[in-house]
């Protein structure tokens, strides 16, 4: 006999144990097997004390998704999991830490702040991990890589040592983006910058021993501090008799000279501007084309230094409060006018960052970026959907010089040395004994650690062992696909190409898949501030995993942004439920000793045949939507076969085989409904692994775990047009003839004469054949066909079909009275309903104080009741007509 599932589809039963078993039996674990094509995909790490938010829920089903189908396929699939050790928010993170217990980071030296670096990662490092599992991700947890490991710490000395070499990697001062918070440079990609409304101050600059002046306007008065010259286009006659003279600074008193460069746009304001080299990337490349110098008026914290003169240890914004102030009561105010900035923040801490003068280690981009351009001009790499390459190539054509070094101690020290007898610099992976130029053993290493992205940026070949020809890297790299959020085109999927490229000669992966943020239901981004966020593992705990997942990727495009509703996870886990149950009904009905039978196509009958074609139509396609990405079209592909065609119409349609007598065609129906179900589970496997896993193991003719099964595989011989054809007919008339009784309140109990009006000979021949699913599900008495409409009779109700129409007559099925009685009843009420909707509608005060949506939802509630009011109005006129 066969063992059956538990009555209830109770996924907390199962889900823990199968992937305790998934991993037992290692499933996830990748070997190199040159027998087999390999399929890669690398985890994008998450920070090492992350947690589990819905972005890494949805980024990780859809690599879930990927990794389990190809595995299915035959593929040696792996699947890299690590995580990122986050230099800034770990730092930031162990910093509070050490705060709370009245310890400074300077005052615990970097040695033993390191190991308090190191004692919290492991504390809480494993977290996000166990936090993945729950999801279902079947990742080759044995291959866990973290960017500080020996190994990868290695790749980056190595990849640093060669830029360096190169003159790819050079050290100077330029003006970089300085978060005065995490004391630090942070680059371009990692500032967030934001529309704000701000002013816009209109200061005039006296000329040397002359009663004329100039105005300057600027959206940050105290960077006047470290001003030296005052710029005007060659061209602008306004100004041509003032270029070589001199001006005073206000406030300060310091002489600066008026220059002219192409930089000034003529039209723009007074067409003068002031020129700070040490605090604006425009203004310092103008300083260096005339010789001005540097005077940085900024601490690292923000205050002003002491070049400021009395507005020294000032915060920046209340050295600018009072610099206006001055301006104002000495009379070199002109006006504030109200403007609208974009201003630059700490894309972590979200502090706004300074523009600063500073002495830090770049990338020479122009090199490196254009071999990532030309690899995506040349279609060696695709964007999934392809406007993001777009993007990708916009800000490869932008790009500037990229600041790596951070004032940080967590995470990859620069190895670069110093000699401090001769500054002579030396860039090693091992502290040098002696100086190289001067021989002295007065040596020390740079403070400095590399950005982050710096370490992520060689994820893909990294974790297989670069730089060594690992037989892992000889065999799993280049990847295939790198599945990522669209926010970090920038900080990470450029850096990985190009540092790809360089080191490698390859793309590190053909294709980018890109996912877009998961918003509220209200569309809104999920925040702690609004406390809008869902945590992933609570649904989790209520639904089960599969619903989540499910929920995830239906109705989910590459690219776009999707709203998250609870009560489409718990459609979801309604789906789980049906297919669980669906299984319990096809276990219970059938024989042990026919489940491991093939199926015989001799003995098939029509709804055999079309279900047969169908299922393998779906496989073809299901296919075909995931190589092209398309997952949650897949998705829902296999939903609405499962659901509707398995479950609503071919288990329904072979209930009667099933009880009969008809020994051949109840083995027919049994293969049939489990090769039907084994193709389901397969489709559905990595989307619901869980569910369909523990399915599989209760069928009779199953072989090994579902997970390393073979994905199914559509074949020809099953097309069977003609059967989906008829069947699609007979569908479409039962469905006609369902709506119509419900329409009429006529109770499924109640068997009625079906009328068929026809002169088509194969729609005839379909009806003769489709009779007993008219008498079954249709509740059919006597079946009728005729060709025209004559002895019809009056009192019917009709139902039109392609090249037929359908008549019920309605003598012996209703009431006519009690009917017209019950449908003035709801009339009444549905009047009411309106009534009370329309009244709220009609209410300015409501209208104008109630949330969008709350409006939206009366909205739709109108339009629904008078839907309803329409069809009851037609029916009473339709009964009081006829009688």
């Amino acid at each position: 006999m066969i063992e059956n599932l538990p009555k209830t589809y109770n996924p907390k039963g199962f889900e823990d144990r199968l992937y305790e078993f998934w991993k037992e039996k290692e499933y996830f674990k990748a070997n190199v097997d040159k027998g087999k094509k390999p399929y890669t995909i690398m985890m994008p790490p998450p920070n090492v004390t992350g947690n589990l938010h819905m972005g890494h829920a949805l980024n990780n089903t859809i690599q879930d998704i990927l990794i389990r189908w190809k595995r299915m396929e035959g593929y040696e699939a792996l699947w890299l999991p690590g995580t990122d050790h986050a230099s800034i928010s770990t730092e930031a993170k162990v910093v509070e830490k050490i705060r709370s217990e009245g310890k400074t980071k300077e005052k615990l030296g970097r040695e033993n702040f390191i190991q308090e670096a190191w004692d919290w990662t492991r504390k809480y490092g494993g977290n996000i991990n166990n936090q993945l599992e729950k999801i279902g991700v079947s990742c080759d947890w044995s291959r866990e890589r973290f960017t500080l490991d020996n190994s990868l710490s290695n790749a980056v000395e190595e990849v640093f040592i060669r830029l360096y070499e190169k003159g790819l990697i050079y050290r100077g001062d330029r003006i970089i983006n300085w978060c005065p918070n995490c004391k630090t440079a942070i680059s371009d990609a990692e500032v967030d910058h934001e529309e704000t409304v701000g002013h816009i101050w209109h200061i005039k600059y006296p000329i040397k021993d002359e009663e004329e002046y100039i105005v300057i306007a600027t959206t940050r008065p105290e960077t006047m501090l470290g001003d030296l010259a005052i710029a005007v286009h060659p061209e602008d006659d306004r100004y041509k008799g003032l270029v070589g003279k001199t001006a005073i600074l206000p406030l300060i008193n310091r002489e600066i000279p008026i220059i002219s460069d192409e930089y000034v746009e003529m039209d723009f304001g007074s067409g003068a501007v002031k020129i700070t080299p040490s605090h604006d990337p425009n203004d310092f490349e103008v300083g260096e084309r005339h010789n001005l110098g540097q005077c940085i008026i900024m601490s690292e914290d923000g205050t002003i230094n002491k070049n400021g003169g009395k507005y020294s240890g000032l915060d920046r914004y209340e050295a600018r409060k009072r610099i206006v102030e001055d301006l104002k009561n000495e009379g070199y105010l002109a006006k504030i006018k109200e403007h609208d900035n974009s201003i630059g923040h700490c894309e972590r801490c979200k502090t706004v960052v300074e523009p600063l003068i500073s002495k830090q280690w770049f990338v020479k981009m122009e090199p490196l970026a254009k071999p990532a351009l030309d690899a995506y001009n040349e279609g060696k790499l695709n964007f999934i959907p392809d406007r993001f390459g777009k993007v990708y190539a916009h800000w490869l054509e932008e790009i500037k010089d990229w600041c790596i070094s951070r004032q940080l101690w967590w995470g990859h020290r620069l190895p670069v040395y110093y000699c401090e007898d001769c500054e002579e610099i030396m860039v090693s992976k091992k502290k040098p004994i002696k100086c190289n130029k001067c021989n002295s053993t007065n040596i020390y290493q740079d403070p400095d650690t590399l950005d982050t992205w710096f370490s992520s940026a060689l994820w893909p070949f990294s974790t297989l062992g670069w730089p060594e020809e690992t037989e892992d890297l000889q065999y799993f790299f280049p990847t295939d696909v790198l599945v990522t959020g669209y926010d970090i085109i920038f900080f990470w999927v450029v850096r990985m190409v190009f540092s790809s490229l360089e080191q490698t000669g390859e793309v590190p992966f053909k294709d980018v898949f890109l996912t877009g943020l998961v918003r509220d239901a209200e569309g809104r981004k999920m925040s702690k501030s609004l406390g809008n966020g869902i945590d992933p593992l609570d649904v989790i705990e209520e639904y089960g995993a599969d619903a989540l997942r499910f929920t995830l990727v239906t109705g989910n495009t590459p690219g776009n942004d999707m709203r998250f509703h609870m009560e489409r996870v718990e459609a979801n886990r309604n789906f789980a439920n049906k297919l669980w149950n669906a299984t319990r009904f096809v276990l219970m009905n059938t024989d042990e000793k026919v489940a491991m039978e093939k199926v015989d196509k001799e003995f098939l009958e029509e709804e055999d045949k079309w279900i047969l074609s169908r299922v393998n139509k779906v496989i073809e396609e299901i296919t075909a939507n995931l190589n092209r990405y398309e997952i949650g079209i897949a998705a829902q592909k296999i939903h609405d076969f499962t659901w509707d065609e398995y479950c609503d119409w071919y288990i329904e349609m072979v209930k009667p085989r099933l009880y009969g007598d008809n020994v051949e065609s109840k083995r027919t129906a049994e293969k049939v409904l489990l090769h039907v179900l084994e193709n389901i589970l397969k489709l559905l496997h990595p989307f619901m692994p869980f569910i369909t896993e523990e399915i599989w193991r209760h069928l009779p003719s199953r072989e090994g775990a579902l997970i390393i099964s073979q994905w199914p595989i559509s074949n020809e011989e099953m097309e069977n047009v003609e059967a989906e054809k008829s069947m699609a007919f007979i569908m479409e008339a039962i469905k006609g003839i369902r709506n119509a009784r419900q329409e009429m309140n006529i109770a499924p109990s109640k068997k009625a004469t079906l009328i068929f009006i026809t002169r088509d000979e194969e729609i005839k021949d379909i009806i003769n054949y489709g009779k007993r699913y008219f008498i079954n599900l249709a509740s059919g008495e006597d079946i009728q066909i005729q060709e025209d409409k004559s002895n019809l009779g009056e009192d019917n109700i009709s139902v039109v079909l392609d090249r037929c129409e359908v008549f019920i007559p309605l003598k012996n099925l209703i009431d006519f009275e009690k009917e017209i009685e019950r449908l003035e009843k709801e009339k009444e009420k549905l009047a009411g309903e309106l009534k009370r909707v329309r009244g709220k509608l009609s209410n300015e005060g409501f209208i104008q104080k109630a949330p969008e949506q709350v409006v939206e939802k009366e909205k739709a509630k109108e339009k629904k009741y008078q839907d309803m009011m329409n069809k009851v109005l037609e029916r009473l006129e339709s009964l009081k007509s006829d009688n």
